[in-house]
Protein backbone atom coordinates (compact mmCIF):
# COMPACT_ATOMS: atom_id res chain seq x y z
CA UNK A 1 0.00 0.00 0.00
CA UNK A 2 1.44 3.34 -1.08
CA UNK A 3 1.38 6.05 1.61
CA UNK A 4 1.52 9.60 0.24
CA UNK A 5 1.81 11.50 3.53
CA UNK A 6 2.48 10.57 7.15
CA UNK A 7 1.29 12.44 10.23
CA UNK A 8 2.70 11.82 13.70
CA UNK A 9 0.00 12.87 16.18
CA UNK A 10 1.41 10.85 19.08
CA UNK A 11 1.19 12.67 22.39
CA UNK A 12 -1.72 14.84 21.23
CA UNK A 13 -5.16 14.63 22.83
CA UNK A 14 -8.59 15.00 21.28
CA UNK A 15 -9.45 16.98 19.21
CA UNK A 16 -5.91 17.75 17.96
CA UNK A 17 -5.26 14.44 16.11
CA UNK A 18 -8.47 14.89 14.10
CA UNK A 19 -7.84 18.58 13.42
CA UNK A 20 -4.31 17.88 12.18
CA UNK A 21 -5.61 14.99 10.09
CA UNK A 22 -8.22 17.22 8.48
CA UNK A 23 -5.54 19.80 7.64
CA UNK A 24 -3.19 17.13 6.23
CA UNK A 25 -5.93 15.58 4.09
CA UNK A 26 -6.63 18.99 2.56
CA UNK A 27 -3.11 18.93 1.05
CA UNK A 28 -3.73 15.61 -0.73
CA UNK A 29 -5.42 14.84 -4.04
CA UNK A 30 -8.36 12.45 -4.37
CA UNK A 31 -7.23 8.83 -3.95
CA UNK A 32 -4.04 9.64 -2.05
CA UNK A 33 -3.38 8.03 1.34
CA UNK A 34 -2.56 9.58 4.71
CA UNK A 35 -1.06 7.48 7.51
CA UNK A 36 -1.63 8.79 11.04
CA UNK A 37 -0.07 7.58 14.29
CA UNK A 38 -1.75 8.51 17.57
CA UNK A 39 -1.61 7.66 21.25
CA UNK A 40 -5.01 9.11 22.20
CA UNK A 41 -7.15 6.22 23.52
CA UNK A 42 -10.30 7.71 21.96
CA UNK A 43 -8.75 7.68 18.48
CA UNK A 44 -10.41 4.46 17.31
CA UNK A 45 -13.86 5.93 17.84
CA UNK A 46 -12.87 9.44 16.70
CA UNK A 47 -11.29 8.39 13.39
CA UNK A 48 -14.20 6.11 12.52
CA UNK A 49 -16.66 8.97 13.09
CA UNK A 50 -14.45 11.43 11.22
CA UNK A 51 -14.27 9.16 8.16
CA UNK A 52 -18.06 8.70 8.10
CA UNK A 53 -18.71 12.44 8.45
CA UNK A 54 -16.03 13.62 6.02
CA UNK A 55 -16.59 11.01 3.30
CA UNK A 56 -12.95 9.91 3.35
CA UNK A 57 -12.23 6.17 3.45
CA UNK A 58 -10.72 4.67 6.59
CA UNK A 59 -8.68 1.78 5.14
CA UNK A 60 -6.70 0.86 8.26
CA UNK A 61 -7.54 1.33 11.93
CA UNK A 62 -5.72 -0.76 14.50
CA UNK A 63 -3.53 -0.74 17.59
CA UNK A 64 0.11 -1.21 16.59
CA UNK A 65 1.57 -1.32 20.07
CA UNK A 66 0.62 -0.68 23.63
CA UNK A 67 -1.41 2.52 23.44
CA UNK A 68 -0.32 3.41 19.90
CA UNK A 69 -2.76 3.44 17.00
CA UNK A 70 -2.34 3.54 13.23
CA UNK A 71 -4.88 4.86 10.74
CA UNK A 72 -4.73 5.07 6.95
CA UNK A 73 -7.25 7.35 5.28
CA UNK A 74 -7.87 7.71 1.56
CA UNK A 75 -8.77 11.22 0.44
CA UNK A 76 -12.16 11.37 -1.24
Amino acid sequence: MKIDLELDARGLRCPLPILRTKKALATLHSGQRLRVLTTDPGSMKDFSAFARQSGNVLEVAHEVGEGEYEFVLVRR
